[in-house]
């Protein structure tokens, strides 16, 4: 028989197991509950909360732990089995359990307001019950509270930041035009109490485990927005990392200042920064295209612990004291002539494997022109002058990238692409210290995420470990 410490050695290290089920839960939006079933000192099975995702009020943690163990074992009666639970089971659960001739209950954080061990009922105790279920309680309580804490809190503040005022200066596109987009299931979420944002709602979305081995920040240029990422994100986060793309101030749900005036490059660089620090991003994989990389190559100088590895795509250094290529010359000279392009056209022009329903969602964002004060503003944004709004910060972040730069890089190069295609990225290389061969995609674009799945395979590749 095990020593009373080498037992509560063992139920620790069994609902570690445990909490890793219930931070899935929590990835997936649901209320980060899990379980194990364990016999003999070997998992049988395990399960988290998913009555959300299945539409079931029963698929709690511990019913589909126990299901799973009922068919690993070929029987409904689960002797000598003990689960493992991070919740107190509510009166559901317990009956199942019970049902279940379970020999012990070991549970994390108490429940007290649905709690049948012993918080709001404890049928575990009543005597004319068939069979008696041993039950501990408090084993990781503390980590299981703060995990559930956390969900909470972080529900509470989207909430309170879906129902935002809207500055009277911006426009805000309605939830309607985003819903049932192709291949972009995830929820939102939103800030506004960043100091940059001044009141201004910003939207990002947030994937995967907070304590993943790398959180990948995807940055969009202009003019798309989070939706350029959404062949990527699914490699990114089945891969058990965390993804963060954020919709720059204009863009995709955020909100979208009246005035082209608002936008400056210093302000959208500061707004970044912020959102870096307030979610206190850590192990970044820094994800940048277009404009997302003209502000994005200036970040990791201003915290450099933060950044792990670099992933570029069809992007550039605007730093001023070199002339634009004639490719971003001729975008800027259309930009200018209509402003008001048709944003579907332009992805279907330039991805022929794009559907109708897909090209059109890069324009759900933008019901009419007063919503595009963005899309207008950033062509002739692009640092062209030496003492140009950002130029400076791109000469710091160039010689930062060719000094002190010592992470992981890749390229991936959408070959076709006539603004930012192989020349501008082999220019970048040239000054990325330890970049090695670009990822040439030969049938790629400017939007080469379009191409996405493959390029984010192989920066998985680039960046293990």
């Amino acid at each position: 028989m095990a020593r009373p410490s080498e037992a509560l050695a063992q139920d620790a290290s069994l609902m570690r197991l445990a909490l890793e089920q219930a931070r899935m839960a929590g990835a997936a939006g649901e209320v980060p509950v899990g379980a194990v079933v364990v016999r003999e000192g070997r998992v049988i099975a395990s399960g988290f909360n998913q009555p959300v995702a299945l539409h079931d009020p029963s698929a709690h943690a511990e019913i589909i732990a126990l299901r799973a163990a009922a068919k690993a074992l070929g029987n409904y009666r689960l002797d000598g089995c003990t689960l493992y639970v991070t919740l107190e089971p509510c009166a559901m659960c317990a009956g199942a359990m019970l049902h279940a001739r379970l020999a012990r209950v070991v549970y994390a954080a108490s429940d007290p307001k649905t709690g049948a061990a012993g918080s709001v009922l404890d049928l575990f105790a009543e005597s004319r019950l068939n069979h008696q279920t041993a039950v501990q309680g408090g084993v990781l309580r503390c980590e299981s509270a703060t995990l559930l804490q956390d969900f909470f809190s972080n529900r509470r503040e989207d909430k309170r930041m879906h129902t935002t005022a809207l500055r009277e200066d911006a426009l805000r596109t309605p939830d309607s035009r985003f819903q049932d987009l192709p291949g972009y299931p995830w929820e939102p979420h939103y800030l506004a109490d960043l100091p940059a944002l001044s009141g201004l709602r910003m939207h990002y979305l947030d994937e995967g485990p907070r304590d993943a081995p790398l959180t990948w920040l995807c940055l969009h240029g202009n003019p798309a927005w989070s939706y350029l990422y959404r062949k990527m994100i699914p490699v990114f986060v089945a891969a058990g990392h965390r993804v963060v793309a954020p919709d720059m101030i204009g863009f995709g749900r955020s909100d979208k200042p009246k005035k082209e005036s608002a936008h400056r490059f210093g302000w959208h660089r500061q707004v970044l920064l912020e959102l870096v620090e307030h979610l206190d991003l850590q192990r970044i994989a820094l994800v940048v295209q277009d404009w997302g990389g003209l502000l994005g190559l200036t970040m990791p100088m201003a915290a450099v612990s933060r950044y792990r590895a670099l992933l570029a795509m069809n992007t550039a250094l605007a730093t001023g004291d070199a002339p634009l290529g004639p490719g971003f010359l001729a975008w800027r000279a259309m930009c200018a002539k209509n402003p008001e392009f048709d944003i579907a056209r332009l992805f279907a022009r330039g991805n022929p494997q794009m559907d109708a329903d897909e090209c059109a969602a890069y324009m759900a964002p933008y019901p009419d022109s007063g919503h595009r004060a963005a899309t207008r503003a950033f062509a002739p944004m692009v640092p062209e002058f030496e003492d140009s709004d950002g130029a400076a910060l791109s000469r710091q972040a160039r010689a930062f990238w060719q000094q002190q730069w010592s992470g992981r890089s890749l390229m991936a190069i959408g070959v076709q692409d006539p603004v930012l295609g192989v020349p501008v990225m082999r220019a970048l290389q040239s000054v990325i210290r330890g970049c090695p061969e670009p990822m040439l995609v030969e049938h790629g674009g400017h939007f080469v995420q379009e191409h996405g799945e493959a390029i984010a395979q192989t920066a998985l590749r680039a960046f293990a470990a």
